[in-house]
């Protein structure tokens, strides 16, 4: 086909994102150009994702220019795509994930156990905050908005003792070394799709679901299905404190962890975790389904 346009958010991660699949659209012999966009997400900065409107803000003016016409796909962040998409859209590939897990960021300490009593942690992911809390229940958790380079240079600038952000993005923009300890999944469960890249397309483009089906990674398309699930189920948006990762065991066997906390404190953490055989989305999607149930038995909702 002509020219592939890719829309795109501006920050320096989500073009290095839409940069990355140009590449291999390149590679597989298309031409492909960018669309830099500004979205509601990139603009709110003084409130929280969840008083705004959730992650769909990040996504909303990307899917007009697709309905428009102006641009031919989308590539988002996977954890910011709502989990149930606009009709008329479709998730047409997810890509091999990045490392999925959060990283503690610090320009004084070497680990979360090596922060002072009463440390200023910045997140504004409902997640991370009642994990940290489980982890540390002695540190403040202030709010961080801001694209990644505005949120490292808050911490630079002292506002912040640590930060906590998504590994994979760190990594994509060669910001490895900031990392002083990465968080195993055991500690601090990752959000649902974190570390993926998704492809959306209008869902009535049969040529380019076609034209994108080999970019696909079916692991990772499979393993975040099942985290999508848990998410869906659950109502899931930045306003509901939700973890889901799902990790391949020998075999063709999916384990699924996931955990929710009470915003509020109110509550204890949950966590539950499941493992089935998947083959196929419907499968995966079951068993992030039988995950959330087992998240509601155990007292979450």
């Amino acid at each position: 086909m002509s020219n592939i346009v890719i829309a795109t958010r501006e920050s320096r991660l989500a073009l290095w994102q839409a940069e990355h699949v140009q590449s291999l659209l390149r590679h597989a012999g298309h031409t492909a150009s960018l669309l830099g966009m500004t979205t509601r997400g990139d603009q709110i900065l003084d409130r929280s994702l969840s008083k705004v409107g959730g992650k769909g803000l990040f996504v909303k003016e990307l899917e007009l220019a697709l309905e428009e016409g102006r641009a031919d796909i989308a590539v988002h962040s996977l954890k910011d795509v709502p989990m149930d998409l606009p009709d008329g859209f479709a998730l047409a590939c997810v890509l091999e994930r990045e490392d999925p897990r959060d990283a503690l960021v610090s320009s004084r300490h070497d680990s979360l156990d090596a922060l002072p009593q009463g440390a200023v942690v910045g997140t504004s992911s409902l997640r991370r905050v009642v994990l940290l809390r489980a982890l540390r229940p002695d540190l403040r958790i202030e709010p961080l908005r801001g694209n990644l380079d505005t949120r490292l240079r808050k911490l630079d600038e002292g506002q912040y003792d640590a930060i906590v952000l998504a590994a994979a993005g760190l990594k994509r923009l060669g910001l490895e070394n900031r990392i002083r300890a990465v968080f195993e999944p055991e500690a601090m469960l990752p959000a649902a799709g974190q570390g993926a890249l998704g492809i959306e397309v209008r869902a009535d483009r049969a040529d380019l679901l076609a034209l994108l089906a080999p970019l696909a990674s079916r692991p990772d398309a499979l393993a975040t299905a099942a985290e999508r699930a848990v998410s869906r189920a659950m109502g899931g948006s930045c306003s509901m404190p939700l973890a889901a990762h799902a990790r391949w065991q020998p075999g063709d066997s999916l384990r699924i962890d996931a955990a929710w906390g009470d915003p509020e404190g109110a509550a204890a953490l949950v966590r539950v975790h499941a493992l089935a055989e998947v083959a196929d989305p419907a499968q995966a999607a079951a068993l992030g389904e039988h995950a959330a149930r087992l998240l509601r038995a155990a007292g979450a909702h």
